[in-house]
């Protein structure tokens, strides 16, 4: 019984040390000032920061916006992916600084952080190999202009239009609406079809009994006057080349478009159609694939 006793009257002594400790805590009007004074303070970083971010971006959208105001000449391409890059890089750096201030808020001694950012930056470089190689990389892709956001491009087996590039990864679009994100450092070989102009290439079949002269003169004066006219993506008058091959049943014309880039299985479809309707017109059937069956009989004995 007394080393109960004995026990409850620590218990209550403790309870009562804190108890006092507590209320002169909170009671304390200093320690209230504090404490709203660092929430406020962090509620104007945070708020600060988030306005930061929105006015490097809407800055750095308006200069994209303004290009062609300038004596100098930009590349379109190249622009619109540094806009993006340092949009990226803005946000990321506002956001570090603003962690910073923070935690100078709340007390920490920032001098130790920074002395060791140092030390974890060279032991995280060892340990983040990849990630240096995808930031290494991505840096060369734009320097060199190998490709931009609005591109469409082929990497391995991923095709489709670059919808952003960032410090570590381009994200890819395809035609199907699947984004492909794949790090900067995986790309070693690229495939861009919106550098240079294209070319739409149509074979139209006939048989042998067609009068290639006619065929031929149809596709000059009637198609490709009216691709000419009526089709916007041709950078060219499209030409007819002639028989370009035979086979066991029929011959093959070719008809070639230089057309804007990417554009071209646009122009060819476009083009069939055409073609398909000018022979209509004037009577001369497009080639279609048959088979001829020959029976052998056996000798008469």
């Amino acid at each position: 019984m007394d080393w109960a006793v004995e026990q409850w009257t620590q218990f209550d002594a403790w309870y009562q040390k804190l108890f006092r400790s507590l209320h002169a805590a909170v009671a304390n009007p200093d320690l209230w000032l504090h404490v709203v004074t660092v929430g406020v303070k962090i509620l104007a970083i945070l708020v600060g920061t988030h306005l930061a971010v929105r006015l490097a971006r809407t800055v750095i959208e308006r200069l994209v916006e303004q290009r062609d105001k300038g004596r100098i000449a930009i590349n379109e391409r190249r622009l619109r992916t540094m806009a993006s890059l340092m949009v990226n890089v803005a946000t990321y750096t506002l956001y570090f600084l603003a962690m910073l201030l923070v935690l100078g808020q709340l007390g920490f001694d920032l001098r130790p952080i920074l002395a060791g950012a140092g030390v974890v930056g060279l032991a995280v470089g060892f340990g983040a190999q990849n990630l240096v190689r995808d930031v290494i990389t991505g840096f060369f892709i734009i320097f060199e202009d190998q490709f931009a956001v609005g591109d469409v491009i082929q990497v391995g087996q991923y095709k489709g239009t670059v919808i952003e590039m960032g410090l570590r990864v381009t994200k890819i679009r395809s035609w199907t609406g699947e984004v492909h994100i794949i790090p900067n450092g995986r790309i070693t070989e690229v495939t861009n079809f919106s550098v240079a102009n294209a070319l739409a290439v149509v074979d139209v079949g006939l048989a042998y009994d067609i009068d290639v002269d006619k065929a031929m003169r149809v596709l000059r004066e009637e198609v490709l006057e009216q691709a000419h006219r009526e089709l916007s993506d041709l950078v060219a008058k499209p030409e007819v080349l002639g028989v370009e091959q035979f086979s066991p049943s029929g011959m093959m014309l070719r008809v070639v478009a230089e057309c804007k880039p990417n554009t071209q299985f646009a122009v060819a479809r476009a083009m069939r159609q055409m073609i398909k309707e000018a022979f209509d017109r004037h009577g001369i059937p497009i080639l279609q694939p048959h088979m001829v069956m020959v029976q052998r009989t056996s000798p008469q004995a």
